[in-house]
Parts: C-alpha cells; structure tokens; sequence
C-alpha cells in the first residue's frame, strides 16, 4: 500500500529517459521545495516507486525505455495523482482525450511553465 506524503515537501515522480532532461527537470522540482522520485528511466520501476509511496504529482515522458509510459498513467488516474506528459510524442489534445484532468507539455518546456503546472495542482489537490 502506497504511504501518504508529507504536504511540506510535496513528492514528484519524474518519469524520463533522457538523461539531461531528467537532471532538469529534477532540479527545476528541487528548486520549488519538492522532493522528487526519479528520474525513471523506464515505468515499470517508475509504478513500483508508486507502489511504495504514492506520489502528489507526476511528470510523465510518454515514450521511455520500456515503452509507452500509459499503464503508469492510468494507475496515477486511478489513485487521483494530477499529472503533466512532457513529451514530444503527445499532443495536448491526444493527452485530454485519455486523461482529462492531465496537462501536456511539449519539450522543450520551460522550467516556469513546468512549475506553474505543479503549484496550480498542487494548490488545488491533496491525498
């Protein structure tokens, strides 16, 4: 069973196999007080770190080493974790019509852009 996480210092699940823009990101998550799981390199370690604590928000890079990153996503739908795709293989459209309360963002997305989208969530969510 997933723990709840402490609201002070919200937890990110960074999903992305590139390994420059994994860095970025995570320290883009660090610099606004969040504590961050990840860079994943591949879901399927990505849904067992999900498994062992849930996360408050996840960005997602749709295609990683394993494949396409949806059956994490799905599971981050069901436990109600807002999520942002990151990615240049989906489109915000293609992003709403599988998960409607998910934002998409297109790489390259400034570090500005990736924080309003996790302060917005996490503003306006909690486990």
């Amino acid at each position: 069973m997933a723990s709840q996480v402490n609201p002070a210092h919200p937890r990110v699940l960074l999903v992305e196999d590139e390994f420059i823009v994994g860095l970025d990101l995570a320290e883009t998550v660090r610099a606004i007080g969040c504590r961050v799981d990840g860079p994943h390199v591949c879901r399927a370690t990505a849904i067992a770190a999900m498994e062992q604590e849930l996360p408050d928000f996840a960005i997602l890079d749709v295609m990683v080493e394993d494949g396409e990153v949806y059956p994490l996503a799905d599971k981050l739908q069901q436990a109600g974790v807002p999520m942002v795709f990151h990615s240049g293989h989906a489109t915000e459209e293609e992003v709403h019509a599988r998960y409607p309360q998910a934002r998409a963002a297109q790489k390259p997305c400034p570090p500005a852009e990736i924080i309003a989208m996790i302060t917005g969530a996490l503003n306006t969510t909690s486990h």
